[in-house]
């Protein structure tokens, strides 16, 4: 059995606030920008904020970085909430680590906008780096959670709008399936504080509005995926999304996308939000930054 580390629990300590402030809106305490007091600030990157086809954004730029070399962030959140504030450091973690400069962006929330404005508005700003004169095959989306979830139905809404396809996708704890239908939702119940299944579908219910689960724009298990660059996901293996990393990693194989899944012992969704503090966050950012600098030729 493997043990957490004792920096690693500062994730469940969240995600247990985070349960509570839903069953209890009263409770003191829990905001949308607490998410990102899980995270150390990486030392020596530089945050410029900017608009990236008409949202907010802001450019990520650690000191030694190449600069036409781009990791485009997509942040979690249900859909519902988390901002570029919220995964700066995160992301800045992994930029630093590549070797490269991130992009991230704010697109608009549910339940004001339903799907699909987030994947019109990941794939707007794809658009938009493209045009600024990055190569496709420069740039890797990354992810977590609905954030990874966008890294695959942004390239499906890509592909059909005749856009080049990136060098590669890395979600972690990636949220593919709005039907929440998969065993593990069952078999990590009482190890997952906070993603029951009921209320995944409820935070469901709030992106999609009227739009079909099934829809492979908001559930990309059910997207033909043939022709994808390569993908490498990452799930904690106390969370109930396991499950929707697991389809996605099979899938996409099915598919014959090159893939590789990671699945962290005792850990618990987007446990990477503990970069700079917990050694297993630490280790998944070293893992994707390996895996991706050859994909984008650093």
């Amino acid at each position: 059995m493997t043990m957490p580390s004792k920096q690693s629990e500062a994730v469940r300590r969240h995600w247990v606030a985070s349960r509570r402030a839903m069953v209890e809106p009263d409770t003191e305490g829990m905001d949308d920008e607490s998410w990102g007091n899980l995270t150390a600030e990486p030392r020596a990157v530089d945050y410029v904020e900017t608009e990236a086809a008409g949202l907010p954004a802001m450019w990520v730029t650690p000191k030694r970085s190449v600069a036409d070399r781009v990791l485009l962030c997509m942040h979690g959140g249900g859909f519902i909430g988390g901002s570029m504030y919220t995964h700066r450091k995160l992301f800045g973690h992994l930029a630093k680590a590549t070797g490269a400069r991130a992009l991230i962006f704010d697109y608009r929330l549910a339940p004001a906008h339903t799907h699909p404005a987030q994947v019109d508005d990941a794939t707007a700003v794809y658009g938009w780096l493209l045009d600024q004169g990055i190569r496709a095959d420069h740039v890797a989306f990354t992810g977590d959670s609905a954030g990874g979830g966008l890294t695959i139905t942004t390239q499906l809404r890509a592909r059909e709008r005749g856009l080049p396809l990136p060098a590669a996708a890395m979600p972690f704890s990636p949220w593919v399936d709005m039907e929440a239908v998969d065993g593990s939702y069952d078999t990590n119940r009482d190890r997952d504080p906070f993603f029951h299944r009921e209320s995944v579908r409820q935070i469901a219910g709030m992106f999609l509005g009227a739009a079909d689960p099934r829809d492979p724009l908001a559930s990309p298990v059910r997207a033909d995926l043939r022709g994808l660059g390569p993908i490498y996901i990452q799930v904690g293996g106390d969370e109930t999304l396991v499950g929707d990393a697991r389809q996605l990693a099979e899938h996409a194989r099915a598919g014959g996308v090159d893939v590789r899944i990671d699945v962290f012992p005792a850990m618990l969704h987007t446990f990477q939000m503990a970069a700079g503090r917990a050694p297993e966050a630490d280790e998944a950012i070293r893992r994707m930054a390996a895996w991706v600098r050859p994909r984008l030729g650093l």
